[in-house]
């Protein structure tokens, strides 16, 4: 495996990273190539070391010890085989917190499936309904079929939602977390999502509707950098930030269809001081 940072980590849903915060580790490299990432110095495997399945275990005991709320595997999915034998390892050794299982939502139904008994908790995206749109920005042309059968597995594989007291704080010990970014230009696709999402899953699992879209791609490109002009030179639109109204739009369509106890972000969460330092 590569690691790319081993942290708690505060920024995550209020039941995933409470108080004490998610003992988050990141794996560098990912199974998608969205090109508006913000984490693309890890993503596109730029920054990591390698480690073995007894020092990724390792790295879980300690962010045990540091008092995080869970174990929150971050893009773990090309890793998956070994990413699960470091979960058994840091069991037998005495690790107790839920595992959460950090993904872009594209993955196989026999993967998701062989996660059970090492998963407790997904924290998911749902990215897109529209293929075109999954095909422009993230290079594949079936992620709704694949998110699609993937979430239902997920669902299938942990159940309906828990949560226990975690010092006074709520904390998700089973289920599943759907979040859905919204991207500027395409708000009639993260309300196809937010339909889908209400119509398929009701309350079996629970969304969150972000807004912190960073237009990273315009610093990158301000500072010289080809393959960022290359990407706003097809996208421009991924210039810039989500517009306060078309969120509150998306809200308030979430509200008219009957979704119910989502989570929302307020304030100017797209900053880029809220992407984590790699090294």
């Amino acid at each position: 495996m590569v690691v790319s940072r081993a942290a708690l980590h505060f920024w995550e849903e209020p039941p995933i990273s409470g108080e004490a915060g998610s003992g988050t580790i990141f794996f560098a490299g990912c199974n998608l190539k969205c090109c508006y990432c913000q984490n693309a110095a890890i993503s596109r495997g730029g920054a990591g070391r390698e480690a073995g399945v007894s020092e990724v275990a390792a790295m879980m005991r300690d962010l045990e010890r540091q008092g995080a709320m869970n174990v929150n595997l971050v893009t773990p999915t090309h890793f998956s085989d070994a990413v699960r034998e470091a979960v058994a390892e840091a069991r037998r050794c005495g690790l107790a917190v839920p595992v959460v299982w950090n993904t872009g939502g594209y993955e196989s139904v026999g993967n998701i499936r062989r996660n059970d008994g090492f998963v407790d908790v997904y924290l998911t995206d749902f990215k897109y309904c529209d293929d075109a749109l999954a095909k422009a920005y993230s290079g594949v042309a079936d992620y709704r079929t694949v998110a699609e059968r993937a979430l239902d597995a997920m669902v299938e594989g942990v159940g309906e939602v828990a949560c226990d007291d975690f010092g006074g704080v709520e904390r998700m010990t089973r289920g599943v977390v759907v979040r859905h970014l919204l991207l500027p230009g395409s708000l009639d696709d993260s309300k196809a999502v937010l339909r889908l999402l209400r119509q398929r899953y009701g309350s079996d699992v629970r969304v969150s509707i972000m807004n912190q879209y960073t237009p990273v791609l315009a610093t990158a490109a301000e500072a010289g950098d080809a393959r960022a002009k290359a990407v706003l030179g097809r996208f421009p639109q991924l210039a810039n930030a989500v517009s306060k109204k078309e969120y509150e739009s998306l809200l308030d369509y979430a509200d008219a269809i009957g979704l119910e106890d989502y989570f929302w972000q307020d304030g100017e969460t797209c900053k880029e001081s809220f992407i984590p330092e790699f090294e």
